[in-house]
């Protein structure tokens, strides 16, 4: 879908270059299973989520439980 997905948005043009080179690296590694389908593009508009959103993680994620980068990890995710 849409909504939830990943995406790198690049600044420059240099930054453009590193993130489509990452893209395809990591396309060609053969570590992923299925294709890479992180969007990258050059930054727009930036709009911040509402305040429920921000350091969603740190609040305690769904129904205040850890949350992980791995289905089964227990590994907490760390927000910056």
């Amino acid at each position: 879908g849409t909504q939830y997905r990943s995406g790198i948005y690049c600044h420059t043009d240099e930054q453009l270059a590193a993130a489509q080179k990452w893209r395809e690296d990591a396309a060609a590694s053969g570590r992923y299973k299925g294709d890479i389908v992180t969007e990258v593009k050059k930054a727009a508009v930036f709009w911040p989520a509402e305040e429920y959103h921000q350091q969603y993680l740190v609040k305690g994620g769904r129904m205040g439980r850890s949350q992980s980068a791995e289905k089964g990890c227990q590994d907490e995710i760390r927000c910056h």
